[in-house]
């Protein structure tokens, strides 16, 4: 399996640089593999209906920290010029140290103070070492937590296609935040739920379609590329998630009744098939993974899935072809692209149905 199978033409125009308004207007596009009419065009407004009772959603509940910060290098000399540095920090330490990648991180070393923010309201953190592989553990200096200076002068991580385009604001931080956020620790935003309102959950709740939780902090590594021609070369970095033992028997309760599990995101089903038995059901589970989807991947847990439209050559694109099918994910990026669709974070949805091949 090669990386070139899952490339396709996505020019930067289809890339949305903010999200529909109100949430639940974005555009849905609905894939049945084997059905009749393969791609239909909805809204996500629509969900409550294109859903049954007793279907449950599994929504993940991690909040985005303002993870990103700008300032400088103090002076190691009186007349040594100072040095602008960027951090991303990506990882709480359990002794109030981060983990960080750090821009130019070739001009930091161990001691080095960095000041954010202007006159009274500098904040000072330290560089405590530097690791291979490019992280750099920052820690609190002078009073001030690695916390207390991301409320006060972080920005919201967005992805290198969206920041690259215009910078980062304050309404990203509504805009990139799910409504039910809820345990911080992720560097981005489970895009999928970025869709839901308040309204949207109550009519979902009150059509019998339950929702229960899960946790995964999202990671630095959803951003990086895959760089091996060989897809089954690449390793996805590690990131922690959660699924409680009362979530597990919600999701396994419907589905013995019937009801099917809605996967919100790529982030949930990873979660999800972490947990999973081999007999389908979920169990409770708290740790890390590295779980890597790719198409020959036999999901367990999951019957519907809930995504937006992923980059070519990503490993959540290949997460969506091994769900639906590789043919038919192209067709219907394909037909989204020609129809206006809006691509990645910010950008419109689908509801995957699994082909016959893709699950147990």
């Amino acid at each position: 399996m090669f990386l070139d199978d899952f490339d396709f033409d996505l020019p930067k125009s289809a890339i949305a640089l903010r999200p529909a308004s109100p949430r639940d207007s974005a555009r849905l596009l609905v894939v049945k593999p084997g059905g009749s009419q393969p791609l239909v065009q909805e809204t996500v407004r629509a969900l409550p209906e294109l859903l049954l009772p007793g279907d449950v959603l599994v929504l993940n509940n991690t909040k985005v920290l303002p993870a990103e910060l700008k300032g400088i290098r103090r002076r190691r000399e009186a007349d040594a010029p100072s040095v602008a540095i960027s951090l991303t920090l990506f990882e709480r330490l359990p002794n109030e140290d981060w983990k960080a990648f750090a821009l130019p991180g070739r001009r930091l070393r161990a001691g080095d103070v960095l000041i954010f923010g202007e006159c009274a309201a500098q904040m000072t953190l330290q560089v405590r070492a530097k690791e291979e592989g490019g992280a750099v553990i920052i820690g609190p200096h002078d009073g001030c937590s690695v916390e207390a200076v991301m409320m006060a002068h972080g920005r919201m991580p967005l992805p290198p296609y969206i920041g690259g385009a215009r910078p980062s604001d304050r309404q990203d931080r509504d805009d990139y935040q799910t409504v039910y956020a809820e345990r911080e620790g992720a560097v981005a935003a489970p895009t999928a739920g970025l869709h839901f309102t308040a309204e949207l959950l109550q009519r979902l709740a009150s059509r019998d379609i339950d929702a229960v939780h899960c946790t995964l902090h999202v990671g630095p590594g959803t951003f990086l590329p895959v760089k091996h021609d060989i897809a089954d070369c690449h390793e996805l970095h590690s990131e922690w998630c959660e699924i409680t033992q009362e979530a597990a028997d919600t999701i396994n309760k419907a589905r013995a009744g019937g009801g099917r599990v809605v996967a919100v995101g790529t982030t949930s089903i990873r979660v999800l098939e972490t947990a999973a038995k081999r007999d389908g059901t979920v169990g409770a589970f708290a740790g890390h993974t590295r779980l890597f989807i790719k198409p020959g991947y036999r999901f367990r847990s999951a019957d519907l899935l809930l995504t937006n439209f992923h980059l070519p050559k990503s490993t959540l694109f290949m997460l969506v072809c091994a769900f639906s099918g590789t043919s038919l994910m192209k067709s219907a990026y394909a037909h989204a692209l020609v129809s206006g669709y809006r691509f990645y974070s910010y950008g419109d949805a689908c509801l995957l149905y699994p082909s016959e091949v893709s699950t147990r």
